[in-house]
């Protein structure tokens, strides 16, 4: 095809061929790559061969987000602490798109961890991108029937392990207000009034930057972690903004980005923390993610 013909499908896609490679690998940076490595063979193809541009362009993307979810497996083995998907500043629209939203959370990206390669890429196609399941045979080289099964035992994988139901705009507000006061003034019963009481918070440092080492879980115990690391940073100021489509707070430390705490509330309660402050992860930060469907 021409290189103009060519330049501007893939720019047409683009956002979503990133949005599947991201979900499947968690991280931004290595979506990036893989949309790099999609370029460069999109770019050898016949167009004449092609019947849906947009579902070739998945296929490649989606074969090699699985290669690049291998070898990402294995540097994950040597990672300093647990390992979180890398934050996305995003919009209001992801928001409003809850299907979508759901599928990028952090807490929905962790339960993605827990599935090998191939289950992770066929349950996103399927069931985010609802492809049909041809097009994801194709895409992750098994015949249909395979992929049907895949399919299945994914999606129940997910359901025992998926989070609860969604919370409104304005029990996110309310809650994601009350929790930033109380961590601003140092308050232990605001933060409890808010926490669940098996709230969990996940720390991601990476070794560069000090961070929980393994999960802390319980209300008392995740309150005296949020107030006794805070007293010790200097000037610290809240942002509350949208990270991956879920309610999330910014902490800068003199101005600059320091920590990326995403907040899953479940019934009017916080039931998850996830920091981030490994700064290789923090750099989707600075400007809004396009994601797409």
């Amino acid at each position: 095809m021409s290189e103009d013909t060519a330049t501007d499908t893939f720019v047409t896609h683009r956002n979503l061929l990133f949005t599947v490679a991201y979900e499947i690998l968690g991280s931004a940076a290595d979506a990036e790559d893989v949309l790099q490595e999609t370029w460069l063979r999109w770019a050898r193809v016949d167009l004449g061969e092609v019947r849906d541009r947009r579902a070739y362009l998945v296929r490649i993307t989606t074969r090699q987000a699985i290669d690049r979810w291998r070898a990402l497996g294995r540097r994950k083995e040597s990672y300093v602490g647990p390992w979180l998907p890398e934050p996305l500043l995003t919009t209001a629209d992801v928001a409003e798109d809850v299907e979508l939203a759901e599928s990028v959370s952090m807490a929905m990206l962790l339960v993605l961890e827990t599935l090998a390669p191939t289950e992770r890429a066929v349950f996103v196609l399927r069931e985010v991108f609802a492809l049909g399941y041809d097009e994801i045979a194709e895409a992750v080289g098994k015949n249909t029937a395979a992929v049907r099964q895949i399919a299945h035992r994914a999606r129940e994988h997910v359901a025992s392990r998926r989070p609860r139901g969604v919370p409104s705009a304005a029990e996110t507000r309310s809650v994601l207000d009350a929790f930033g006061r109380a961590i601003e003034t140092g308050d232990v019963q605001g933060l409890l009034d808010v926490l669940a009481p098996d709230v969990v918070v996940v720390g991601d440092g990476g070794g560069v930057k000090q961070a929980v080492l393994r999960p802390v879980a319980g209300a008392d115990k995740v309150a005296r972690l949020l107030t006794a690391g805070l007293a010790r940073l200097p000037a610290v100021t809240l942002e509350p903004v949208q990270v991956n489509g879920d309610p999330a707070l910014v902490l800068r430390v003199d101005g600059e980005i320091d920590t990326v705490v995403t907040v899953r509330i479940d019934d009017g309660l916080v039931t998850g923390l996830y920091a981030v402050r490994n700064p290789e992860k923090l750099s989707r930060m600075r400007e809004a993610t396009a994601l797409r469907r």
